[in-house]
């Protein structure tokens, strides 16, 4: 049994009537109730099996799925108990065998769903025959007592017709509701059979569909490869053309040289008849070449004069450099010094030692290759009212002057005494020549020191051999060039005299 309820007055009357002492009494034994609320999924689930056509409903449904009894709406407790009453009737004689030939007529309606139309005639026409089951009944009761026989037929027949009479009318309901299922069942069905219908073509749209997108992407690639190789093909051609143009260029080029170079020889031998001319052509030639040199000693000095390094020597001996553009004036140079120094010496020049030259304020404006300071020069900066010679002095002269005038009465002393003790005055005489030389070589000390390295590099530089060349402290083989450059006269700053 199962009731579908909602939330109005009938379902609710409905649900009051199986709750009914008398109701449950009847459906008390073999019935399994089940309620379900209309708003509910399982309430769809149901009505998709079995229509629905009114709320509330009761369906009573036999074993086999086939509904035997529909109540629609709110009945009363004793038509409700009526039902139940005849429901169990249907259900009893549908699924039981019963001991009596009437009972056993009785399940001949039941049948499946699918064979509920071919089945249907036959056996209402057995139901409603009562002599298809009096032979059954008197030969059982002439078995037991053949005295009794024609009692007992009569008895028979009387129960049979009794019993097909009150089946006539629950035969054809069973009927009528077999043929209301098949009539659904086959309703389900075709649904059914035309939802997978719809499914299996809305599935086969989903492949072509696919199969459409795969087509497309693989036209679209296949596209985009044969415009990538197109282009790679113009490109190719286009190098090509370009490099076969360039060989055909030098090709030309190179046969205009050649023609040039022939026509050349052809005048030189036109014009070269005698000797005289010859070595004309000899000597142009040689021109021509130490010109091409001379150009080339010219660019490479130009290069190496674009940047002018100024070395900045300061009254105290040190130093600082800085690169300037060779074509920067000499006041950017004292510019920088004079924020690189700040008002240490105040106002001061610049001056070089060698060649000894001191700048006005007209230099100033000049730039630095107008006054040979490019490519190097050392510029000496020079406090103002201190001549260019006191720039640069030994740091230990103070201490050697004093010593000499401590020691120098001593020396006088001593000589005075040695004249009166000694009689052999030349012994004496180098010796006061020699502190003599002393007290006056002292301060020039570090001037022979450097004088002897010079000396020995220079010794050094002559056990080389002439086959070695001395770029400051780097020694490289000689080629055919290094003696016309060591035959060069240079000055102090690098720069070369003409």
């Amino acid at each position: 049994v199962l009731c579908l309820a909602g939330e109005d007055e009938q379902s609710t009357e409905m649900a009051a009537r199986w709750e009914d002492e008398k109701v449950t009494e009847a459906a008390s034994d073999g019935f399994v109730a089940i309620k379900i609320d209309t708003k509910s999924e399982a309430c769809l689930q149901f009505s998709q099996i079995y229509p629905v056509v009114c709320v509330p409903s009761s369906f009573f449904i036999g074993d086999n799925g086939i509904p035997l009894e529909v109540i629609a709406g709110s009945v009363s407790v004793e038509e409700l108990v009526t039902r139940i009453h005849k429901v169990k009737q249907m259900h009893t004689g549908k699924g039981r065998p019963l001991e009596n030939g009437s009972q056993a007529s009785a399940p001949c309606p039941s049948s499946q769903p699918d064979g509920a139309p071919e089945s249907a005639e036959p056996r209402a026409g057995a139901c409603d025959s009562p002599e298809a089951a009096v032979p059954e009944t008197t030969a059982s009761s002439a078995g037991n007592d053949e005295a009794n026989s024609g009692q007992a037929n009569q008895e028979a027949t009387n129960s049979v017709d009794e019993q097909a009479n009150d089946a006539q009318p629950v035969n054809d309901l069973t009927l009528k509701v077999e043929r209301q299922t098949f009539d659904f069942v086959l309703k389900f069905r075709l649904t059914k059979r035309l939802e997978e219908r719809r499914e299996e073509k809305r599935k086969e749209e989903e492949q072509k569909e696919i199969k459409k997108e795969i087509e497309r992407r693989k036209t679209g690639k296949e596209m985009l490869e044969y415009k990538r190789r197109q282009e790679e093909e113009l490109t190719k051609r286009m190098l090509e053309e370009r490099n076969r143009e360039k060989a055909e260029e030098r090709a030309a080029r190179e046969r205009i040289r050649q023609q040039i170079a022939m026509d050349r020889a052809e005048r030189a031998a036109r014009f070269a008849k005698s000797k005289e001319e010859a070595e004309a052509a000899k000597a142009a030639a040689l021109q021509a070449k130490q010109a091409e040199i001379e150009a080339r000693k010219e660019a490479a000095q130009r290069e190496r004069s674009a940047i002018a390094r100024i070395q900045f020597r300061l009254p105290d001996g040190s130093s600082f450099t800085n690169q300037f553009p060779s074509e920067a004036r000499l006041e950017e140079a004292r510019q920088f010094a004079a924020q690189t120094v700040g008002n240490t010496y105040g106002n001061f020049s610049l001056a070089t030692m060698f060649p000894r030259r001191e700048f006005t304020k007209e230099d100033y404006g000049k730039k630095l290759l107008e006054l040979e300071l490019a490519p190097s020069a050392s510029v000496v900066l020079l406090p103002a009212g201190r001549p260019a010679t006191a720039v640069v002095q030994a740091s230990g002269s103070d201490l050697w002057k004093f010593l000499g005038t401590i020691l120098y009465p001593l020396l006088a002393v001593w000589r005075f005494i040695s004249n009166f003790l000694f009689t052999s005055p030349p012994p004496s005489q180098p010796s006061v020549r020699s502190a003599h030389q002393q007290d006056h070589s002292a301060p020039s000390t570090s001037g022979s020191m450097e004088q002897s390295r010079q000396a020995v590099r220079k010794r050094v530089v002559e056990k080389r051999g002439e086959d070695f060349k001395k770029e400051g402290k780097i020694y490289r083989l000689r080629t055919q060039d290094d003696g016309e450059d060591e035959n060069n006269t240079w000055n102090g700053n690098s720069t070369q005299q003409m």
